[in-house]
């Protein structure tokens, strides 16, 4: 059985996803999405999603010519064509080969779920898309053991720490100061970044806060 991991990732008002336009437009969810390419047209893709509208979806101002193909109840499925290429979230991930197993919607927030071979690249694939969308958040991380097995994985962005607070939790790791026993004091730890105590201890605090807030609020 493979080792790879699971990701979820939500991502608020994506501005290139039509399927995140259509639904906020609606303030309506999307249950699922499935695309298909044409072999006389490969630089195109056609995209259908079922769309299950909360307000009048007679009118969805997105940025494809959408149609309606069917409806189920209250839901309806609507298809649209776009070039292949276009850089959207789908596409940024599916670029690092990793492709894209469910898509959903809920108002304008759209939710990716994707499986990365390992670490490294589920790192490649966080990391993009964080260049290009400031809204991204990673909601879910599960690697599956060779014994049948899942293990919760959390994703900790390191830039959510200051330089200092970075250099001066390193710094600790590397003196052995976290170990038991300790390898070094806060006064030694103080004494090698050139600060007092007081400053380191506020330093370590800080970065020990987020780092717990980032690990334990992702269940």
């Amino acid at each position: 059985m493979a080792s790879g991991i699971r990701a979820e990732v939500k991502i608020d008002e994506p501005a290139d996803c039509v399927v995140a336009q259509a639904s906020a437009e609606t303030s309506g969810r999307v249950h699922s999405v499935s695309k298909s390419t044409n072999p006389s047209a490969p630089e195109r893709v056609t995209e259908e999603f079922m769309l299950e509208p909360t307000t009048d979806p007679d009118e969805i101002d997105v940025d494809a010519d959408l149609s309606s193909s069917f409806s189920y109840g209250s839901s309806a499925i609507y298809r649209f064509e776009r070039d292949l290429g276009c850089g959207c979230p789908c596409e940024c991930i599916e670029a690092h080969d990793c492709p894209v197993t469910d898509v959903r919607t809920t108002g304008s927030a759209l939710y990716l779920t994707f499986h990365a071979p390992d670490m490294h690249g589920l790192q490649a694939v966080i990391g993009e898309l964080r260049e290009r969308y400031a809204t991204l958040d990673v909601q879910r991380l599960l690697r599956s053991q060779r014994d049948h097995t899942e293990q919760n994985l959390v994703f900790v962005d390191r830039s959510m720490l200051t330089d200092r607070q970075a250099d001066v939790l390193e710094t600790a790791h590397r003196m052995g100061y976290f170990e038991h026993p300790k390898r070094a004091n806060a006064g030694d730890v103080a004494d090698e970044l050139g600060i007092s105590g007081t400053t380191l201890t506020e330093h370590l605090a800080a970065a020990q806060t987020k780092l717990l807030n980032a690990i334990l609020d992702n269940d």
